[in-house]
């Protein structure tokens, strides 16, 4: 088998990609080849000359920018593990993941300078910060290291056991490091991709791909990159020799997304789901024939429902796109994909289960299609290695099942007749009411199809009477007021009424976060203050 590193990648594919071909797209800014592979170079110099060492941690702390992608390149050059940072977070929450990751190099924005400032006393064991902006008394310019020193390759020996991490909040407890070396990230990639097609299987068989058909179209990264959707989207293009676009905007726009798509037409973009998706159809449907989305042959989704009403809109405007939903999580990719076109369509949370994945009862016994049992998704090797610095959860989650050891990230599902996956949830969230499961996302899938809410969330909330009652949190539609005694009656129509809300709340609360996944918290938080549950 061939073992890959991602430094080793991208010091091959700079030598095929045309130099003037665009690398990072960012607005008006592009940054060709030719200089992206010289700068990251640089930088790849900078950070082991001052006393990195190979397998040290590098922090990313920025908004979606060309110069995260450059660090990423520099970072795998010089054989330093990525480590994201949510920029949401509060000061103290920022020391967390760098004390908690080891990092010793850190990479930030200039919009976060009096965060850093705030506690790098703490941060002995940084021993560069590095400043995306003009510097300062304590960090370098980032620019400056770019374009300074030698740009041609490093000499170095790389390892397909480099690693990178992704840092993972999760539902409950602290965000966690997932580590994965560079090789099995890769293994898992080229599995994927073989589903749409043959893929090349070695280095010479990509160099050669890549000389003969010229670099692929440019990719739209929607989402942060901080987080694992963006992340390994944008590093697949790059290995590809394809350009990363990402939009300047801090908050999602769909708008300036179709802009983007008109005037670069780019091959494949990335979203989130409908807190992305919708937007998009909205203004498709808006203004049709505005913009030109003819480029478009792939829209790929990850870790958020996404809904049949907006994939038909999508396909609508972009009858030539494939959508792909993945069924993944950081610590768990490859248990699903539903794949939908033109041609057919596939019911919401509907998933064809991934080749390395089973699905097995609380007895760790293998679920029988069609049965009605439900069961926990479970993904096969290539896997993590496991969680840094967290011996116990990594145990929990990473298990021997029948002698094969299984990422088991807590995902419930129904395997259906056909062997097809009806996702039912996350188990860290699932509401006990009465003794009944229920599953938060199937009641979401439900309110959302009533043509009143633009967006819900369901939460279970302390009962004297259930343990916990059914509560949901909604965005409704300009024009629209709330009726909850519609909204549960609608609900009742396509599930068991055990499933029901039995309140329905709706107010100014943020219901996702950046990248789009579901803010439990703060929708419990608001449902609590609404409802006067002080518990």
């Amino acid at each position: 088998m061939v073992l890959w590193n991602y430094g080793d990648i991208l010091d091959g594919i700079s030598t095929v990609v045309p130099p003037e071909a665009p690398a990072y797209i960012h607005g008006d800014r592009v940054i060709n080849w030719g200089e992206a592979t010289k700068r990251s170079n640089r930088l790849a110099r900078a950070i082991l000359a001052r006393g990195a060492e190979p397998g040290d941690k590098i922090a990313f702390y920025m908004h979606n920018r060309p110069e995260y992608c450059e660090t990423l390149a520099a970072a795998f050059k010089a054989r330093q593990v990525h480590v994201n940072v949510n920029y949401r977070y509060t000061a103290d929450e920022v020391f967390y993941i760098f004390d908690n990751s080891d990092a010793k190099t850190v990479v930030y924005g200039r919009e976060f300078r009096d965060n850093i400032n705030a506690i790098r006393d703490r941060l002995t064991q940084v021993k560069t910060f590095i400043e995306v902006g003009e510097g300062c008394d304590f960090a370098e310019s980032f620019e400056t290291l770019c374009e300074t020193g030698d740009g041609s390759p490093l000499d170095i020996q790389r390892s397909p056991d480099d690693m990178m991490f992704i840092y993972t909040g999760g539902t409950t407890g602290m965000p966690k490091g997932v580590m994965w070396t560079q090789n099995d990230l890769r293994q898992i990639t080229i599995m994927s991709a073989q589903v749409l097609g043959p893929v090349p299987l070695t280095m010479d068989e990509l160099l050669a791909a890549t000389r003969a058909a010229g670099p692929p179209p440019p990719s739209v990264i929607a989402p942060p990159l901080m987080h694992g959707t963006g992340l390994l989207t944008a590093i697949g293009a790059m290995l590809a020799g394809g350009a990363v676009i990402t939009l300047p905007s801090l908050h999602f726009n769909a708008e300036e997304m179709l802009d983007t798509i008109d005037r670069w037409k780019p091959g494949s973009l990335t979203i989130v789901g409908d807190p992305f998706a919708r937007p998009i159809a909205e203004a498709l449907e808006r203004d049709p024939g505005r913009w030109d989305v003819s480029s478009v042959a792939r829209v790929t989704s990850s870790g958020v429902m996404w809904s049949l009403e907006v994939k038909r809109t999508l396909l609508k405007h972009m009858p030539q796109a494939i959508l792909g939903d993945a069924f993944s999580s950081s610590e768990a990719l490859g248990l699903g994909t539903s794949l939908m076109t033109a041609a057919g369509e596939i019911q919401t949370a509907k998933f064809a289960l991934g080749e390395r994945a089973r699905v097995f009862d609380e007895n760790d016994q293998p679920v029988l299609p069609g049965s009605g049992v439900k069961g926990v998704v479970a993904v096969g090797p290539p896997g993590p290695v496991g969680y840094y610095k967290d011996p116990e959860k990594t145990a929990r989650t990473f298990r021997m099942i029948n002698g094969v050891r299984y990422s088991v990230p807590g995902d419930w599902c129904l395997v259906e007749a056909d062997g097809s996956l009806t996702l039912l949830g996350r188990g860290s969230a699932c509401i006990n009411t009465a003794g009944e499961k229920v599953f938060p996302e199937e009641v979401e899938e439900a309110l959302k199809t009533h043509p009143s809410v633009a967006d819900a969330l369901v939460v279970g909330l302390p009962d004297p009477k259930w343990g916990q009652s059914v509560t949901g949190v909604v965005h409704l539609h300009p024009g629209h007021t709330l009726d909850e005694g519609a909204l549960v009656h609608h609900v009742r129509q396509h599930l068991a009424p055990y499933k029901s809300p039995k309140r329905i709340v709706t107010g100014e609360v943020n219901l996702r976060a950046p990248n789009g996944k579901a803010d439990y918290k703060s929708a419990t938080d608001f449902a609590k203050a609404v409802l006067g549950v002080s518990a």
